[in-house]
């Protein structure tokens, strides 16, 4: 994912800035995501309120807030649980 377009936005506000503030500035702005669509105040919404210092806390926020929306296979993993001992499960070759 990236916020290139958004994170442009972000560099020419002023700062301190609150998370009120940004989504009144830019709560409609859409990121586009893997499997969909997220508005800045949708993700931003969801981390509370805070002051951010500068555009690029805005930017972590952001690429930390997104939803499930961002990752591709939900619940998937390509590793089989760790099993401690002799009984864990059998290799399997692709």
């Amino acid at each position: 994912m990236r916020l290139t377009r958004t994170e442009h936005a972000f560099v020419d506000h002023n700062y301190p800035a609150t998370t009120a503030e940004l989504v009144a500035d830019y709560g409609d702005s859409e990121i586009t995501l893997p499997n969909g669509t997220e508005t800045v105040g949708e993700i931003l919404g969801r981390l509370g309120d805070d002051t951010y210092e500068n555009s690029e806390a805005v930017s972590q926020a952001l690429l930390t807030g997104v939803s499930h929306k961002a990752i591709g296979r939900r619940f998937y993993s390509d590793r089989d649980q760790y099993s401690p001992g002799e009984h864990g499960p059998e290799q399997v070759s692709f």
